[in-house]
């Protein structure tokens, strides 16, 4: 059996349709409600905004690859700022354009701003970790010491050596003295010829290859040395005493360069800014110009679009 409803339900049901339709009206009347001119407005605001993210993490970048790039610590240091900087001002630009699509955005304009936050949070890990690592500056700084203290120390050490070998000549003791001087300088020369590959070296392994090297080497050296030592003409030689001194000295900075050179900051800073960050630069770069397009072909009604036909053809 049907029951059927009584006025009185019935005149409840329409009062409550009509307020709920009376306030519906109100919202609508009372909502703002933007004319086409001011949503252009609105969308050159966005575009722009994205427009100046992009330009500013492009900027960024070159900073972050000068730091990488310059040879002082002092300059890397200065540019790894620049870079911080530019970098906050991007995070500031995204906080902003997320505000802006809160209030006015499409569900996949906020996905990408959500992709790119995701992306851009990467890139910065990356970049804090890279920049810390450009101003130490430490295969350039061992360059310096390979090319400067060192060679000049070496090179001192076989000046003297030549110089005991040619005072000797024609004593009973030359041919020993010239074996054991000539074959201190060319391991000692061997030794320096090394230094620069593993200063340029990323793999541990091969470092390690060249350093067993450099011992040999270096065992060869101190067997010469102490070679001439023993030879009774050369005791207490002032001149034997110097070589034996400057390579002492070659073997601390050698050691000092050894230990900067497998700190590594300046390779492993350049491999990561043209791989990791390169790669998340990109995606960061893709994102936001897929964001762009979309603000860019936001609808707004009597507002066309297409090109304009060309009257003539009319």
């Amino acid at each position: 059996m049907t029951i059927k409803p009584g006025v009185k339900e019935v005149l409840w049901m329409v009062t409550g349709a009509v307020i709920f339709l009376i306030g519906v009206l109100v919202v609508l009347h009372f909502r703002p409600v933007q004319s086409p001119a001011e949503q252009l407005v609105f969308k050159a605001k966005r575009v722009d905004l994205v427009a100046r993210m992009r330009l500013t993490l492009t900027l960024a970048s070159e900073d972050e690859k000068s730091a990488v790039l310059a040879i002082t610590d002092q300059d890397s240091q200065t540019f790894a700022d620049q870079a911080r900087a530019i970098t906050a001002e991007v995070e500031q630009e995204r906080k902003e354009l997320g505000a802006l699509l809160a209030t006015s955005g499409t569900q996949n304009e906020k996905d990408l701003l959500f992709k790119f936050s995701n992306a851009f949070a990467d890139l910065q890990h990356i970049d804090n970790d890279l920049l810390s690592l450009a101003v130490k500056n430490t295969n350039i700084k061992a360059y310096s010491l390979a090319f400067g203290p060192a060679a000049d120390v070496l090179k001192e050490m076989d000046t003297t050596l030549s110089r005991l070998v040619a005072k000797s000549a024609g004593s009973s003791e030359a041919s020993n003295i010239a074996l054991f001087a000539f074959d201190a300088q060319t391991a000692a020369l061997r030794i320096q010829t090394l230094l620069a590959p593993h200063i340029a070296e990323e793999n541990d392994k091969k470092m390690d290859e060249l350093e067993v090297l450099m011992t040999n080497e270096d065992q060869q050296v101190r067997k010469d040395l102490d070679g001439l030592v023993s030879l009774p003409k050369l005791r207490g030689d002032p001149d034997l005493e110097t070589a034996m001194s400057d390579y002492a000295k070659f073997s601390e900075i050698r050691g000092r360069i050894l230990a900067l050179s497998r700190e590594n900051t300046n390779v492993r800073s350049l491999a990561m800014s043209l791989g990791q960050k390169r790669k998340m630069l990109f995606l960061c770069q893709d994102i936001l110009s897929a964001l762009q397009q979309a603000i860019q072909d936001e609808p707004i009604a009597g507002v066309n679009y297409e090109s304009p036909s060309n009257p003539r053809s009319l």
